[in-house]
């Protein structure tokens, strides 16, 4: 008997489609009644007709049953804007570029299950590049999106890439995913790695990149998501990993934001929930990342409504990165917290806000106009 993730319909192209895509992703409808009729009609989750595919979508298979094996040839076919690809059941080992032209592309797992769905390579930014010299950070990462208005769902980015099987490098920033794009939402996605997992970043420093999680699962220890965007993280579970090359506190930090001075927001952290592998206290909340390209960046980032567990330490939950930019003189905030690493042991190192000013704390004041958590609002139906 097939999986219920996978059922397949003879009208979808090639067999592809599978319900759960067909009802997770309601793809845009056509636009006029004579050419919609002309299209498939896939079944929906429960067998009810599903929305029309447009002819924008390609469809992924590592099996070669649709029209590319690998997401970096859909992509690359898949020039100008709105274009979707499905992606089949797998794990893609290569690295994928979205570049600024791919407008309102949308990535989505068949099947629904992001575990199912997994794009991964293993590139640090001191592993050695075959022409000479090295990655670097951002030439580390898995996945890069520098398009505007980017979508995905139900997908995982990692970059397994370990310190204990390459002692010699010391480069050890290994990127799952780059975000530069405004208006970038990920929903029901994955992201795992060990340093600088999640970079939520934009285009250039004069640009204000919003970008939206919403019920994610990211994984790390050292700076595990950092970058200067716009960005909100709704639902989302961050988990603090064990570390067996250090024998003290602390293992790591969860956030290093980059705010740019002139951004009035950085990082919303809301509804969610720190979990942790190591050691209770060994974990240190955030620290601000002031890049020597941007010594005027001022890192904010705000933790409202959120479970800490016993990994976050309470006592002092944030540290400086480089003495000469103190996290006081930064833009760190928390509001209603709860769990073990949220209790205010000592005031001065844990600035709350008041509840005036939580009422412009919002996802909705972070990200204006654009609101990628109503239906319809991402780019989906």
């Amino acid at each position: 008997m097939p999986s219920p993730h996978l059922i397949r319909h003879p009208l979808s192209r090639r067999g592809f489609l599978t319900a759960g895509a067909a009802a997770a992703a309601a793809l845009t409808l056509a636009s006029s009644p004579a050419r919609a009729a002309a299209r498939p009609r896939p079944l929906g989750r429960h067998g009810s007709p599903a929305a029309r595919l447009t002819p924008k979508t390609l469809y992924v298979d590592p099996s070669g049953h649709g029209d590319f094996t690998s997401v970096q040839a859909a992509v690359t076919a898949a020039t100008g804007s709105g274009r979707t690809l499905v992606i089949a059941p797998g794990t893609y080992r290569e690295t994928v570029a979205v570049d600024v032209t791919r407008t309102g592309m949308s990535w989505l797992g068949a099947s629904g299950d992001p575990r199912d769905v997994v794009i991964v390579y293993d590139n640090a930014a001191g592993t050695p590049k075959p022409g000479g010299g090295t990655y670097g950070t951002t030439g580390s990462a898995t996945t890069l999106v520098q398009a505007d208005g980017f979508t995905a769902r139900d997908l995982t980015f990692a970059n397994d890439w370990l310190r204990a099987d390459h002692p010699g490098i010391s480069g050890t920033q290994a990127v799952a995913i780059k975000v530069q794009g405004d208006r970038s939402a990920f929903h029901h996605c994955r992201f795992l790695g060990h340093q600088d997992t999640l970079y939520a970043d934009s285009i250039a420093l004069g640009a204000f990149a919003r970008q939206y999680f919403s019920h994610c699962y990211v994984e790390g220890d050292v700076d595990f998501v950092f970058g200067r965007a716009t960005a909100v993280y709704e639902h989302c579970h961050f988990r603090t990993l064990t570390r067996t090359d250090l024998s003290s506190a602390p293992y790591g930090f969860a956030f290093a934001p980059s705010t740019a001075g002139a951004n009035p927001r950085g990082y919303l952290v809301t509804r969610s929930r720190i979990s942790s592998e190591a050691p209770d206290a060994h974990y240190k909340l955030a620290r601000p990342c002031v890049p020597s390209s941007d010594t005027t960046a001022r890192p904010g980032l705000v933790v409202r409504d959120t479970h800490l567990g016993a990994g976050i330490d309470a006592v002092a939950p944030y540290t400086n990165m480089s003495d000469s930019f103190p996290w006081q003189d930064q833009r760190f905030a928390e509001y209603r917290n709860s769990g073990p690493g949220a209790v205010v042991t000592v005031p001065a190192n844990r600035p709350q806000l008041t509840a005036e000013q939580a009422e412009s704390a919002t996802r909705a004041a972070y990200l204006g106009d654009w609101q990628p958590w109503k239906p319809g609002g991402d780019g989906l139906t």
